[in-house]
């Protein structure tokens, strides 16, 4: 697999990262010498191989220097995202072991509630933070050349989103030195989506999230153009995709919602033309919402399922989804078993937890017995997520076990009625929780975003209504509540934990 460095060699004026927000860019020469700079600072600073770095930071050039630099050191990266509560940065700082920070000036307010005792070396980005050094001052007179020695290449130290706790952190061991070309993960990505050095990708996501991240790196790796956005704006993203006639993008569902959400003539002023594959992922897409996708850009939308464990991916491609609606496709690496809480394997159709077999082993960091609990007697892994296998072995999403409502002794999925609900022409977002109820223990709720913001008594009698066609006594939902939006990361995961807290 060609590098960064072997682009920086061949190509050296090529661009390997362009930021239209700011008009920064850097080369392929530029990156690898910058990155170069911070490996030669950081083993100056008597880091050993696997210890930590993390990254506060917003999307700059200073992102990819940094990931770069610190994985040639043989660090360990952990990106932090920018909305975690202090508390929850605090945690992934002690539990990674952190030796480095890296802040952005521009989250002062967030790095003043921090207790920072622990991290021996701070770096600002940006701008002056009390207490910490210019990132200059780290690379000022270092060399722009390979660091000397053997030393083994680190890796992404990724935290989860913490969607149902606090993050949890998924480390691998380093990778040996004579590896340092080679791929991290399985290729099926780059034969599936037709990647190579022409290709100009959009990342219109936050780069401390795992799928952003790693296409990013990979489209370099590969000689490609990452043109990486400061963060999604429905408009923005069409006109950044014209102006540099981007070829590869990747969304979340909920970026989705707010494109569909432009008026007709916003959609087609820009030249779409050179845009052969869209990628998404991250959540569970309505139908409705990918079916008005294709029908605006056609058949070049890919789906697929996979968490930052690794332990296995599935795939669809626009033609299949269409036969089968719905479906995150069957699996490309790794193979799917559906089974009950007691380890029996399911026939198809019925709704179980998801375990892969064959993909790669991975632990929590610091967390043995979740650990043991990602992992059943046969050596399968399992992200608790819930779904079923068609007669064709079609991988269909329900929930995270965590999500699951018991109403009456009956299991009840909150994607089946939010699937029901997403039907509405003037519903954008709908979100299921279970709420206390005397009678049957929990009993559904259904929270609505109205799509043109004026959800009325009217409106919520029609979409009760629509469930009590479409679904089981059990599934209705008792109410439904309009809301402005609905809490999401910025990987557009629904987080219902808040939503709990709101409502519990």
């Amino acid at each position: 697999m060609p590098h960064l460095a072997l682009w920086a060699a061949s190509s050296p004026d090529k661009p390997a990262a362009i930021f239209p927000d700011s008009g920064a860019a850097l080369s392929f020469h530029e990156l690898d010498a910058r990155a170069n700079q911070v490996a030669h600072g950081l083993l100056a600073l008597g880091l050993a191989p696997g210890q930590a770095i993390a990254l506060l930071l917003e999307n700059t050039p200073e992102f990819l220097i940094l990931t770069y630099g610190a994985k040639r050191a043989g660090l360990m990266v952990t990106p932090l995202s920018i909305h975690l509560r202090p508390n929850e940065v605090l945690h992934v700082l002690r539990d990674s072991g952190a030796v480095v920070l890296v802040a952005d000036a521009s989250l002062a307010a967030l790095v003043a509630k921090l207790d920072l005792d622990g991290v021996a070396h701070l770096f600002a980005v940006a701008g002056a933070l009390p207490g910490f050094v210019p990132l200059e001052a780290l690379m000022a007179g270092q060399a722009t050349v390979w660091p000397p020695g053997e030393v083994p290449i680190g890796r992404e130290f990724l935290y989860s989103s913490g969607t149902t706790g606090l993050p949890k952190g998924i480390r691998r061991p380093l990778i040996a030195y004579a590896d340092r070309l080679a791929p991290e993960f399985d290729m099926s990505w780059q034969q599936l989506y037709g990647f190579n050095e022409a290709t100009i990708y959009l990342s219109p996501a936050p780069l401390y999230h795992a799928a952003p991240n790693r296409y990013v790196q990979r489209t370099i790796n590969l000689g490609g153009t990452a043109i990486i956005l400061r963060k999604f704006d429905a408009t923005r993203c069409l006109a950044v995709m014209a102006e540099y006639g981007v070829t590869h993008s990747q969304w979340v569902p909920t970026m989705f919602v707010r494109l569909l959400a432009l008026l007709p003539e916003q959609r087609e002023a820009y030249d779409l033309s050179r845009h052969r594959c869209a990628i998404h992922a991250a959540a569970p897409c309505p139908v409705p919402v990918k079916q008005a996708m294709l029908d605006w850009w056609g058949p070049i939308i890919w789906e697929y399922y996979a968490g930052s464990e690794g332990i296995g991916t599935c795939v669809i491609d626009s033609a299949t989804w269409l036969r089968k609606p719905g479906s995150v496709g069957r699996p490309v690496y790794g193979r799917v078993h559906i089974l009950d809480d007691a380890g029996e394997a399911l026939p198809p159709g019925a709704i179980g937890r998801i375990w892969f077999e064959g993909g790669a082993r991975f632990a929590y960091h610091n967390d043995p017995l979740k650990t043991a609990e990602a992992y059943n007697e046969h050596g399968w892994a399992t992200l608790h997520d819930l779904g079923c296998l068609d007669e064709e072995g079609f991988l269909f999403l329900s929930d995270r076990r965590a999500d699951l409502i018991l109403s009456g002794g009956v299991n009840v999925y909150p994607a089946e009625i939010e699937a029901v609900l997403m039907t509405h022409p003037r519903v954008s977002e709908a979100a299921v929780i279970g709420v206390q109820d005397a009678e049957f223990g929990e009993r559904p709720r259904a929270l609505v975003v109205a799509r043109d913001g004026a959800g009325d008594a009217a409106l919520a009698e029609e979409l009760l209504t629509l469930c009590r066609a479409e679904l089981a006594g059990p599934k209705q939902p008792r109410a439904v509540e309009f809301v402005a939006a609905l809490p999401r990361s910025e990987a557009g995961k629904l987080l219902r934990r808040v939503l709990k807290e709101r409502y519990l």
